[in-house]
């Protein structure tokens, strides 16, 4: 399977059924954001124990690439303490925005470096980037 297959499935598979669209009972942070420039937007739930993301979850609406990214995003911090958390955002941020294209810096983000040639088509950059984007502003 190629590249382009992969990113095609994640963004499906993500979008359709998202794991972690729901609220959650007990947030401790509850964020929202918003792509004014598509009119995709999201709320960000985390519930934060002891400097950890114990649990993570959001609604709201928009394009499969906000909706599966935010999905992509609560799969791969749920567990990580705040701090790395952050880290792996820069360097997703960082990413899209083509400053980071190694293969090697980029492992650690798992399934979602996957939207890595999102960084090739400037009308999306947001969409991916809205959910990390709430997250950084969740957790200053």
């Amino acid at each position: 399977m190629i590249l382009d297959d992969i990113y095609t499935e994640l963004i499906a598979e993500h979008s359709r059924s998202p794991e972690h669209k729901h609220n959650l009972q007990n947030p401790t942070i509850s964020e929202r954001g918003h792509n004014p420039s598509c009119g995709d937007e999201i709320t960000l739930e985390l519930e934060i124990k002891d400097g950890k993301i114990f649990d993570a979850s959001f609604t709201g609406a928009g394009c499969a690439i906000s909706q599966a990214s935010t999905d992509m995003m609560i799969d791969l911090l749920k567990g990580k303490d705040v701090n790395e958390a952050k880290r792996l955002a820069e360097i997703f941020i960082a990413m899209i925005k083509g400053e980071i294209s190694d293969d090697n810096e980029l492992e650690e983000l798992d399934e979602a470096a996957a939207l890595k040639n999102i960084s090739n088509m400037p009308a999306r950059v947001k969409c991916a980037t809205l959910a990390w984007h709430t997250l950084l502003n969740s957790v200053k």
